[in-house]
Formats: structure tokens, sequence, C-alpha cells
């Protein structure tokens, strides 16, 4: 019987063993490395939905502006001069300046607002009449400058 309980203590003993292993190093490292790899795989992308998103913001803003603008002339004849005359519930994007507004001899009107942030982008919206009709176009543009609005033909 001392052999039978000596094989089972030896048994109890292995089994206990490797119940206790665990991850070997180079295991672990190679699971960091993975990780690492799709971390700088994603994180590029990630980074540039935010500055996405801001700009749609910024576009979504001088659209609102531009069909405003549209109706402001409807009822006026003219342009409006600032966005506060427009009366619209807009607020400034995150990362862009205040939309400022151009009225070109009550021809054309252009908001254009620029990014604050590191990349500089600018959005421009224009609001145009040609021989009484009224078109209106949102232009996006690099490194602080919006590009400009085609000018309105008479």
């Amino acid at each position: 019987m001392k052999t039978e309980l000596k094989a089972k203590f030896l048994q109890h003993l292995l089994a206990k063993k490797k119940a206790n292993e665990g991850f070997t190093l180079i295991e672990l490292l190679v699971v960091v490395i993975i990780i690492g790899i799709l971390a700088a795989i994603a994180l590029p992308s990630m980074l540039n939905q935010a500055a996405k998103a801001r700009l749609s913001s910024a576009k979504n803003t001088i659209g609102a502006i531009n069909r405003a603008q549209q109706a402001y002339r409807l009822e006026n004849t003219n342009f409006a001069p600032d966005v506060t005359t427009l009366k619209l519930g807009v607020s400034t994007p995150d990362g862009y300046e205040t939309p400022g507004i151009t009225v070109n001899a009550g021809a054309s009107a252009i908001a254009k607002t620029t990014s604050i942030d590191d990349q500089g982008t600018g959005v421009t919206g224009c609001v145009t009449v040609n021989n009484g009709i009224t078109t209106s176009t949102i232009v996006t543009g690099a490194n602080n400058n919006a590009p400009n609005c085609p000018a309105p033909s008479s």
C-alpha cells in the first residue's frame, strides 16, 4: 500500500504543478508585439476621424448659412451682412473660427470659416445670383485658405 500511496502522491504533485503553469515570457512578448502592430495600424485612422467630424460640422454650418442667405434674399432682396442677422441657431464648429460673411454688391454672399487646428482646412460657402437664379456651393480647401467662390455673372 505504501507504493500505491507514493504513486498517488506523486500524481497529485504533478497535477498540482501543471495547474500552476502560466504563460512564458516569449508568449507574452508575442502578444504585446501583436497588440502594438494593431495599434500602429488603427491609431492614425481613428485620429483622422475626429478631423473628419470637425470638417463635416463646419460644412453643415456653412450649408445652414447658405440656405438662410437664400431665404433672407427672397424676403429682403439683398444678402444678410452677418450671421446674427440671419437669426440662425447654428454654433461655431469645434476647431473652426466663427464664420464670417462677405457680401459682394448684392450679387453674392460668401460665408467662410477656417480651421484653427494644425490641419488648417477652410470651408467656404457661396450664394450667388446669376440672372435672377440663386445658386449655392460649398468648397473645402487646405492650409488655412478656403478657395474663393465663383464670381457671379450678371
